[in-house]
């Protein structure tokens, strides 16, 4: 009898790809069409999604390449013995506060959103602790169950985003997609950043391959990870474009979310659907931000062995409340999404194969087979 593949420890191609995806998708969407209109004429903006699509994804197959090679031993292990322990104990370090801030990102930007379209009376305080608290209770059990709740929540999101795309095409106005090809290339490389910054996630696979039963297909796995919420990004992108036009898009703060409130259902079944989006949307930054917190844990504990898995949660939990209530205001708030991007390709993706390069040099021990 085949045995019950959800009962053990180990995880699927699937299971990455979803996990990749669900860590991509969060609030950067929201976010992202008004980013793209700040650089690009008409809907240019879908070459600088393209281009940022295909690094990201040849970036991601690298990586997962490269996390074959400690599937076994771990990131930390395979660093020590290729760059030494002191400066491998640095880059986890880093990596573990890259993911650290990141969930602190999130947390205090779904806090932002949840203000303005839902608890518009409620301080900002609350919701990021209250969020924050959901969030604790989570990462504290299972993380093989944790990565597989990604598989009930990711359909749900990826149907709810599908929707308000096809209610919204009866708002398109095609002419506002126009003209184009007519923006410099110093604007497209402008936006290919941007939109590269907001399809960062795919790093957790250099924790996370350590779960897999087949570590070989995880490159294959993160490639259709990233995909996914690359075409998910340029449709909302190109109709948000249609819908709102090039020049509005820049003085929205939101314009997926608006998108939900402005979109058109037979029947008039709901009137405050972006209520009901947002709420939806709620579960993607929800797995985003655990999984963030989860891997700031797996980092913490590669290198400090002895606090125990519950104990690291209840270290981080204020440290990320504090960090998430540190930007005052938008303009803080947007110079430390610029940060943790640049800190992101730092320690996530410059040193892994930095690391990766030496220990081919230096013949270190690969679980690559």
């Amino acid at each position: 009898m085949k045995s019950f593949e959800y009962g053990d420890k180990e995880i699927s191609s699937l299971d990455i790809s979803i996990t990749v995806t669900s860590m991509i998708i969060g609030v950067g969407i929201l976010m992202l069409p008004r980013e793209l209109a700040k650089s690009v004429n008409g809907s240019d903006g879908w070459i600088s999604m393209l281009v940022a699509g295909i690094l990201a994804i040849g970036v991601a197959w690298i990586l997962a390449k490269i996390a074959i090679h400690f599937s076994s031993q771990g990131y930390y292990v395979y660093a020590s013995a290729a760059i030494t322990k002191p400066l491998a104990f640095a880059a986890v370090l880093l990596l573990s506060l890259y993911f650290l801030s990141f969930c602190a990102y999130e947390v205090r930007a779904i806090a932002n959103i949840a203000k303005q379209y839902l608890f518009e009376t409620t301080p900002v305080e609350v919701i990021a602790f209250a969020f924050l608290m959901v969030n604790v209770y989570a990462v504290s059990g299972s993380r093989v169950g944790l990565i597989r709740l990604n598989i009930l929540f990711i359909p749900i999101v990826l149907l709810v985003a599908v929707l308000v795309l096809l209610f919204s095409l009866g708002m398109v106005d095609l002419k506002e997609l126009k003209p184009f090809f007519t923006t410099n290339w110093k604007s497209l490389a402008a936006a290919t950043k941007t939109t590269a910054f907001s399809l960062l996630g795919f790093e957790v696979v250099l924790f996370y391959i350590t779960m897999m039963n087949r570590p070989k297909d995880a490159p294959k796995a993160v490639a259709i990870g990233v995909l996914i919420p690359l075409v998910l990004y340029t449709a909302i992108y190109l109709v948000c474009v249609g819908v709102f036009s090039q020049l509005a898009l820049p003085e929205i703060t939101y314009p997926a979310v608006e998108l939900a409130k402005e979109m058109q259902i037979p029947g008039e079944f709901f009137e405050r659907f972006e209520s009901i989006f947002f709420t939806i949307w709620i579960m993607a930054v929800f797995t985003t931000t655990v999984m963030a917190y989860d891997c700031t844990i797996y980092g913490l504990r590669s290198l400090f062995p002895k606090p125990k898995h519950k104990t690291w949660v209840f270290i981080l939990s204020p440290i990320i409340y504090l960090l998430c209530m540190y930007p005052k205001n938008l303009s803080d708030f947007s110079k430390m999404s610029t940060f943790i991007s640049y800190e992101g390709l730092v320690v996530s993706i410059l040193f892994p194969i930095l690391i990766h390069t030496v220990a081919k040099l230096r013949g270190v021990k690969s679980d690559a087979s």
